[in-house]
């Protein structure tokens, strides 16, 4: 049913001595020895078959400055519900979960509501310290597709454990729009992560001192906090999901317009905003941020704490995102906003999430920014790519 491992899944190097010079000095991973793996890092690995290997090559385009965009591969299994793994490979749980396989090759339709899973064309070959954690890609989270990574026995989503060698598999919910993918498609991205280094609040405010994150103070406790902007600069502060509109293509840009898949949202004379059970909303953060080009972050998707609400599907947040040479912050969050079970009222300026940092093993030779086409440097509030601009 899953199609077999490419050749040479096994051939990374296994030993510390293989991973390590004479004098414990990492070898080919950058300056630290721990860290985030940055994008000309993995281009080595991958070339060299360290790592992450792949079904067909990987191209230039999917290395991103701290992250590799992962590709779905030919066939889709429906199935009845979600699932870990556990103890069983993911071939194992499809056998009694599976409803039907859907072709991919030529593009097809997943249905909002439905469970999909799809084993992507590049697998894992870590070694011992090496450790993979996986998003949604931003233009993913902004269209409401809730995607997630799996690996055989994996007893959470989103995580490779170091020594993983094997397939990777996407679970894909579209949860408002049917959307229509393909082979090749990319919907979630992973970053590659050696060791497992620790990045302080107090090492946080010292990068805030000389490069700041936000303008202003910075609220760091437990990572940088950012508020919901309820005001806003135009008089619209985010956009509402229509329910029964047409599909989306993921893989065109600009091909669609907002309103008919979104309603507008002006700001509240109160500076109050009802979330509805079940609504689904794109909003942004008050403050603009910045992230520096040797770190990368990414958000707390939901916080008990703060209430009952999800405020992040897509949490990375890559090297050089909304960072200016001499300047001020220039990104603002947008944030993919669902309420749980209960109404819930969000108040302009409250704390509705926070972003934890971590360095790479070396800066990246790429960072965030228009020299890489991204669609979302200086943004404010901003839909989706699929979407014209308005």
């Amino acid at each position: 049913m899953i199609p077999p491992p490419p050749l040479g899944i096994t051939s990374a190097m296994t030993t510390e001595e293989t991973l390590f010079g004479e004098n414990g000095e990492s070898e080919g991973y950058g300056r630290h020895s721990t860290g985030i793996l940055p994008g000309h890092i993995l281009k080595r690995l991958i070339r060299a078959k360290r790592e992450i290997v792949a079904a067909e090559e990987i191209a230039d385009k999917q290395i991103q400055p701290a992250s590799l965009d992962l590709r779905l591969g030919p066939t889709a299994y429906r199935v009845r519900a979600s699932f870990l793994p556990g103890t069983a490979t993911v071939e194992e749980k499809l056998k009694s979960v599976t409803m039907h396989e859907i072709d991919l090759t030529d593009g097809a339709v997943l249905e909002a509501g439905c469970v999909y899973i799809v084993p992507l064309l590049e697998y894992a070959d870590f070694s011992w310290r090496v450790s993979g954690v996986a998003n949604p890609k931003s233009s993913t989270g902004r269209i409401d597709v809730f995607t997630r990574l799996i690996t055989d026995k994996g007893r959470s989503f989103d995580r490779i454990e170091p020594n993983y060698r094997g397939p990777l598999f996407a679970e894909i919910t579209p949860r408002t729009f049917p959307v229509l993918v393909r082979k090749g498609s990319r919907l979630n991205q992973l970053r590659v992560r050696r060791g497992a280094p620790q990045f302080s609040d107090t090492q946080l405010r010292e990068v805030h001192k000389k490069t700041p994150l936000v303008a202003g103070d910075a609220d760091i406790d437990g990572g940088l906090a950012l508020s919901i902007d309820l005001r806003g600069t135009g008089g619209r502060i985010g956009w509402r999901a229509k329910r029964h509109t047409g599909l989306i293509d993921v893989d065109k840009v600009g091909a669609l317009s907002p309103f008919d898949y979104w309603e507008p949202i002006d700001a509240p004379p109160s500076g109050s905003l009802i979330l509805d059970p079940g609504e689904f909303y794109i909003l942004v953060s008050r403050e603009a941020v910045a992230i520096p080009p040797d770190l990368a972050a990414e958000m707390v998707p939901f916080n008990p704490l703060v209430g009952e609400f999800r405020v992040h599907y897509a949490g990375f947040f890559d090297p050089g995102f909304g960072f200016e040479a001499g300047g001020l912050p220039s990104a603002h969050a947008v944030l993919e906003v669902r309420s749980r079970e209960v109404p819930f009222i969000l108040e302009h300026g409250q704390v509705i999430g926070r972003l934890i940092f971590e360095r790479l093993t070396d800066p990246p030779s790429q960072v965030y920014g228009e020299a890489l086409g991204s669609n979302y440097q200086r943004q404010g509030l901003k839909l989706s790519k699929h979407f014209t601009i308005v």
